[in-house]
C-alpha cells in the first residue's frame, strides 16, 4: 500500500519535472525578423490606451514603437535590448509579463508559492486526519438517540 502511494507521488513527480522542462526548453528554430517584431510588440503595453499591447493597438504611438522596434531588429539589437529601452522610457509597467527578477520574480513566484504551500497543508492535515482515531458514539449518545426516535 506504502509504495503504491510513493510510486504514484514518483510518477506525478516525473511529469511535473519533465512538463516544466518541456516549456522552458528552447525551440531552436530562428524567428524571423517580423515574428520579432510581433513579439516585442505584444510584451510591451500601449502608452495611450494601456489596455491593449502595443501590436494590437491602432494609436500612432503604438505605430511609431512598432517601426521603431522594426528598426531596432533590422539593426541587429536583441530583444532584450530593445525592451529594455521601452522600460527606461515608460518605466517597468510597459511590459506585459513582468520580469524574471526584481519585482517580477515576486509577481511569478508568489503564486506558485501559495499553491505549494496550500498543496503542502493539505497533505500534513490528510496525515493527521487519518492518525486520529475514529470517533465513536457513547452509550449515553445511543440513549439520546433512542430516546428521541421514541419520542
Amino acid at each position: 500500500m506504502k509504495s503504491r502511494r510513493v510510486i504514484a507521488w514518483a510518477a506525478l513527480g516525473t511529469v511535473v519535472l519533465v512538463a516544466l522542462a518541456w516549456a522552458a526548453w528552447p525551440s531552436g528554430d530562428a524567428a524571423t525578423d517580423r515574428e520579432r517584431v510581433q513579439d516585442i510588440a505584444s510584451n510591451l503595453r500601449c502608452p495611450d490606451c494601456e489596455a491593449l499591447s502595443v501590436a494590437e493597438s491602432a494609436t500612432p504611438t503604438a505605430r511609431a514603437i512598432r517601426r521603431d522596434i522594426s528598426k531596432r531588429v533590422a539593426a541587429g539589437e536583441s530583444d532584450d535590448a530593445i525592451q529594455a529601452v521601452y522600460v527606461e522610457r515608460y518605466g517597468e509597467s510597459t511590459l506585459l509579463e513582468p520580469a524574471g527578477s526584481g519585482l517580477g520574480v515576486i509577481v511569478w513566484g508568489l503564486p506558485v508559492a501559495a499553491l505549494i504551500a496550500a498543496g503542502a497543508g493539505l497533505v500534513f492535515a490528510s496525515r493527521r486526519w487519518r492518525r486520529e482515531a475514529p470517533m465513536h458514539a457513547t452509550k449515553a449518545d445511543e440513549a439520546l438517540v433512542d430516546k428521541a426516535r421514541h419520542e
